[in-house]
């Protein structure tokens, strides 16, 4: 038999997956609230009318929404339906929305897409966890989708997408901040090919000399992101990510014991 599926949230990510739901061959209805349709997906009027028939359902809404979506669905959600959360919300947001769901007997599968949907959509890489994941990637899988179950209750996947995003997301800033700088400066294309040369030769053993050094070196750290928070408010611009590294490191040289190595006399190089 083949499963129904119904997507609510019909914006460029759910659209993209409806409609290469669609041409797999799928049997899906959607709702948006702004009334977007997509050919070939069964138009309905609201959340409940959408899940209704439904045996799989993929939110696919902002963080903000997801709880509202999954509460005005409940009325019409059959138990054994699948919920399928594809939104980036924080894992306890996850484990909510599967405790509310648990009441009518409706497993919630925690969907981490870990790359942007446009130009994938279905095939749109995910992390899967939570009762029901096995089932999710079994009936995604044969219409295309590129599913991997991470063995753990739901929550567990948005969590590793999440902690991922802190280096992704944070070293993008750090590398937006540090060139806005060099612009000021006037040195923007040397650092631009010192920044590449660094990335391009990064490997775990960089890694571990990442973390081992600002460890043991957090004190010199310190007081070197102290002067470059310093240097960018001298060249007028906004510092975020220097004043956060410092006291990153103010903190990690505040919990070295004086006596121990790496607390002072320290001999990195620059």
């Amino acid at each position: 038999m083949t499963a129904a599926f119904a997507v609510l949230g019909l914006g460029e990510a759910g659209s993209e997956i409806a409609r290469d739901l669609v041409a797999a061959g799928a049997d899906v209805r959607g709702y948006d609230p702004k009334g977007i349709t997509v050919d070939g997906v069964q138009p309905r009027g609201s959340e409940a009318e959408a899940v209704a028939d439904a045996d799989v359902v993929i939110s696919v809404n902002s963080s903000h929404d997801a709880m509202t979506a999954l509460e005005n669905a409940l009325p019409e959600l059959r138990a054994g339906t699948l919920w399928a959360d594809l939104n980036t919300a924080s894992p306890g947001l996850k484990v909510t929305l599967g405790e509310r769901a648990a009441a009518r007997d409706v497993p919630v599968i925690d969907v981490a897409l870990m790359s942007p949907v446009p130009g994938k959509g279905l095939r749109t890489p995910m992390l899967v966890s939570g009762e029901g994941a096995d089932r999710f990637r079994d009936l995604l899988a044969g219409l295309g989708a590129d599913v991997v179950v991470q063995e753990g209750p739901v929550g567990t996947a948005i969590s590793r997408k999440l902690l991922r995003s802190v280096f992704y997301k944070g070293l993008a800033a750090a590398v937006v901040e540090a060139l806005r700088g060099a612009e000021a400066a006037g040195c923007a294309d040397w650092l631009r090919g010192n920044i590449a040369a660094e990335m391009a030769g990064f490997d775990e053993r960089s890694l571990d000399r990442v973390v081992n050094g600002t460890h043991a070196h957090a004190r010199r750290r310190a007081d070197e992101m102290a002067a470059a928070t310093e240097q960018l408010r001298e060249l007028g611009v906004p510092a975020r990510i220097a004043p956060a590294a410092r006291d990153l490191l103010v903190e990690l040289r505040d919990a070295v014991p004086v006596d121990r190595p790496g607390a002072a006399g320290e001999t990195e190089q620059p």
